[in-house]
Formats: C-alpha cells, structure tokens, sequence
C-alpha cells in the first residue's frame, strides 16, 4: 500500500490551521504569499473561487508531490464587502452597518494535485442574519472578543455567536473560513480517504 499523500495548506491563518487539524491528518503550513485584490466587477463567489486557486498555485512549486488545499473567504452585505476589519473603528462600524441584515460569506476551498496537475475547487456559501445590535453591544462584543481579523467583524465561533439570530448554510465550517465537509470530499475524490 502506497505512503499517504504530502498535505499542504496553502495559508497561515490560525482558523484555517484550527480547522484542519480536526481531521487529525498531519500536513504542512505554507504561506502562498497571494494578491488577494478583487477584480473590479467580480462576484465574491468568484473571487473566493479564484484567490483559493490561485494560493493552491501558489505554493504548488515547493512540493512536487502533494494534495494542496487553498481556500478563501469574501463576506458581503447588500452588495458591500465586509474585509477584515483591522481596528476597533472599523469593526464598530461594519458591525453597525450589518446589524439587523443578512450577509453572506463565501467560502472556497481549491485541491491541487501537484503531481497530476488536477485541480477541483467549491464554493460553499453562508447566510448570516445579524440581530439588531445597539452601539452598547457592538462596544462590548468588540472589547471582549476584539475581531480584527475576521470578515464580517464577528467569531462564530466565540462569542460572536450571540450577534447572530440565524445561520444558514450546509457547512458551518466555512463559516470559520475552511468547509470541512466540502474538503473531505474533494481529498476522497483524490484518493486521500480521512478515515484510511
């Protein structure tokens, strides 16, 4: 029986690592120094599309023999991107701006094959309805929880969770940023059984 298949995420987010490592497979952490800039013009199902291909790509070269997983995220509310929000300011604001609406957040997840070449990528969306916030929550949440880093201004996983009043999705793991359920499929697909 042949050794199992190199794995590589093509990423450093600390989500994406948390995400992988439930699986209990090991793989490798590289940084596929991607332009994450949208096109002008472009769907955010496609950009996620496109950016998750493209760090898969990316980091291809280093590894000549391995399953290459890119994935990528675009959270938009009512035609608007929600990008991460880096400050305090900024998550105030995109929380406000979100409050008592629907988002959605677009997850892909690429699988590159760098020996044969093939690619497969999906995109697993999800719609989260935010509560009405007022700005004495948003402050709170924001002081306890500080998101910065997150699309959308909100750890669902965390305490996030009490912003939301619904979410709709058939992975609630792309909501983290890595849907599981789609990547366990695409590596089935390419003879990486998680379960052996």
């Amino acid at each position: 029986m042949p050794p199992p298949r190199q794995l590589v995420l093509a990423s450093t987010s600390k989500y994406r690592r948390a995400l992988l490592e439930r699986l209990g497979m090991p793989f490798e952490c590289a940084d596929p120094l991607a332009n994450e800039a949208p096109r002008p013009g472009e769907p955010p199902a496609a950009t996620a599309q496109r950016l998750a291909e493209t760090k898969a790509r990316a980091v291809a070269p280093r590894y000549p023999d391995a399953l290459v997983i890119g994935s990528d995220q675009v959270a938009s509310c009512e035609g608007i991107r929600l990008d991460k929000p880096g400050t305090h300011a900024n998550a105030a604001r995109q929380l406000a701006s979100v409050s008592g609406k629907t988002a959605t957040f677009d997850t892909a997840v690429a699988l590159l094959d760098t020996k044969s070449g093939a690619l497969h990528a999906r995109v697993v969306p999800c719609r989260v309805s935010f509560r009405l916030l007022s700005p004495g929550q948003i402050e709170r949440y924001l002081r306890l929880e500080q998101p910065y880093d997150c699309a959308g201004s909100a750890k669902a996983e965390g305490l996030g969770i009490s912003l939301i009043a619904r979410m709709e999705t058939e992975d609630p793991t792309s909501l983290i940023g890595l849907p599981l359920i789609a990547l366990t499929e695409l590596l089935r697909d390419a003879g990486f059984d998680v379960l052996g």
